[in-house]
């Protein structure tokens, strides 16, 4: 990772750091604004709606040849469901996903 910059969205400060020519947007600075407190939690909810698992879905289909389209099927299939969490860990390990990454125990996405 080489670079760091900062955005205001609203009032609020959010990460953008530049690594290989891509910009990933802090999804962790991102929850902070809706709860400071629990960041995981949110970005866990949010990957779980279909809404978000769509958009993940059809941006890795496009930018990741390597995408694992069969075990995005079956998270797709669930996803909205009651009871049904999906935290960014599981999304990059069961899908072999670029557009999300782990960095420093921050979310990153671009």
């Amino acid at each position: 990772m080489t670079k760091t910059n900062k955005i205001d969205v609203d009032g609020n400060v959010i990460s953008v750091i530049k690594s290989n020519n891509d910009d990933y947007v802090c999804l962790t600075d991102m929850a902070k604004v809706k709860n400071a407190e629990a960041t995981g939690v949110v970005i866990s909810h949010w990957l779980s709606t279909r809404y978000a698992v769509d958009f993940l879905g059809i941006w890795e289909k496009v930018n990741n040849p390597d995408f694992n389209v069969t075990e995005f099927s079956n998270i797709r299939f669930n996803a909205g469901t009651n009871g049904y969490v999906l935290s960014v860990k599981q999304w990059i390990d069961k899908t072999n996903a670029i557009g999300i990454i782990l960095l420093d125990c921050f979310r990153w996405c671009w």
